[in-house]
């Protein structure tokens, strides 16, 4: 590595950017909690960072206050970015708070609370192209049209600088932390954040996470240079951005110590287990280091780990997709199809099956429309709500007891 790529960015720059971030209005002190649930599934002491609970609901606005402040001090009061959410949230509150405007563009298809939270921030929103690369090139030219400062998500040392604060904080919640896991969707997070603990903690491991569909640091990794994707498809929209910068990849190579992806149904479980353990609300991009250090790929048994809960802006939408997508892999939610002679009762039959079991029932519906049955046969298709996977396979053993062939469609 080269020195000037080294030299971008130093710890001596994330405690200019905590001395201007000394204002709780502005930047607050997330809390840590202890998780004895998490810790007892993964065999680790862990302490759960809840920055989701920050202003704004992410870490963004430390990035962007510590670069904004600055401009607005060289006289600049106008400034444009592109995110997919909490990027725009995070520089249309620092725009606000230093008396400058802004205009965000956000792809078309944001969930509307991060649309609707970054107008009520005090910016101009624009929504332009399908992805976080169609408007980022929209806000770049917006920029060089006119006399706004374009703040990148990422590629900025005082963006960086300013998330660096949070590994400050981290470290000064829990001195003897073991392994710091931190979601990756630029890298501007990670980087700020393990130059902060490589400074202070140097025995600690950092750990970087990135979403199965919006991978990229492992191939830019392996060829030295950062790798952009054509499109990602993740439910974790904060950390869809496609692509790293030379900026952040240098810090990852320099301070990062491993790095793990996971996938949407990982995602998810971790979405819901800080629902029910926690009592959490998070954003995809948020649970990915809850679904890291629960997946196979990281091993923190006997550490004290602390997973980053980074953002917290769920779009309900999403909420419930990902609910229905946890109970389903649980199988909480069961879906059956049941082979029936369509006649009179047969509805009512199994219906008292299920009821017996203490289940209930959502829906059912008819489907005579198949090929494989014959004249005077139909599916019978339920939805039912079970306690577990042990709750529906005895559903299903007495359904079949009872004369029937039986499909769980949770199996496949």
């Amino acid at each position: 590595m080269s020195e000037s790529r080294e030299l971008l960015i130093r710890y001596e720059d994330i405690e200019r950017a905590r001395e201007r971030l000394d204002d709780e209005m502005v930047v607050k002190r997330t809390p840590v909690e202890r998780s004895t649930s998490l810790g007892d599934l993964v065999g680790a002491d862990v302490y759960l960072k809840l920055e989701h609970l920050q202003w704004t609901g992410s870490f963004k606005t430390r990035g962007a206050y510590n670069k904004i402040s600055q401009d607005v001090d060289e006289g600049i009061n106008e400034f444009v970015a592109a995110s997919a959410g909490n990027h725009a949230q995070g520089v249309a509150l620092a725009a606000t708070k230093c008396g400058a405007d802004s205009t965000i563009v956000m792809p078309k298809n944001a969930p509307q609370a991060k649309v609707d939270a970054t107008r009520g921030y005090g910016a101009t929103v624009e929504l332009v192209g399908q992805d976080f690369q169609e408007a980022m090139e929209y806000a770049q030219s917006h920029a060089s049209e006119t006399d706004a400062e374009f703040v990148h998500a990422y590629d900025d040392p005082d963006i960086v600088a300013g998330q660096g604060t949070l590994g400050v904080e981290m470290y000064e919640n829990c001195p003897d932390v073991d392994t710091i896991v931190v979601p990756i969707g630029g890298g501007g997070l990670v980087g700020g954040i393990s130059t902060a603990i490589d400074h202070l903690a140097p025995d600690a491991r950092v750990v970087g996470v990135q979403a199965d569909g919006a991978e990229t640091v492992h191939e830019s990794l392996d060829k030295g240079v950062p790798v952009t994707l054509d499109e990602v498809d993740t439910i974790a929209d904060g950390i869809a951005t496609g692509g790293i910068s030379e900026l952040t990849l240098s810090l990852i190579e320099e301070h990062v110590d491993e790095i793990v992806t996971v996938s949407d149904s990982e995602i998810a479980r971790a979405i819901l287990l800080l629902l029910e353990r926690a009592k959490q609300v998070v954003e995809g991009a948020g649970a990915a280091s809850v679904a890291a250090i629960l997946s196979d790929d990281l091993d923190v048994r006997g550490e004290t780990v602390m997973p980053l809960l980074c953002g917290g802006n769920l779009d309900m939408t999403m909420l419930q997709t990902v609910l229905v997508h946890a109970l389903t892999e649980r199988e909480q939610l069961l879906q059956l199809r049941v082979r029936i002679n369509d006649a009179p009762g047969k509805m009512e039959e199994i219906s008292g099956v299920i009821g017996d079991h203490g289940a209930n029932i959502r829906t059912v519906r008819h489907d005579r429309s198949v090929d494989d049955l014959t004249i005077g046969e139909a599916y019978l298709l339920f939805e039912v709500e079970t306690s577990g996977a042990e709750h529906a396979k005895s559903i299903v053993r007495s359904i079949e007891l009872a004369g029937y062939t039986v499909e769980d469609l949770n199996r496949g």
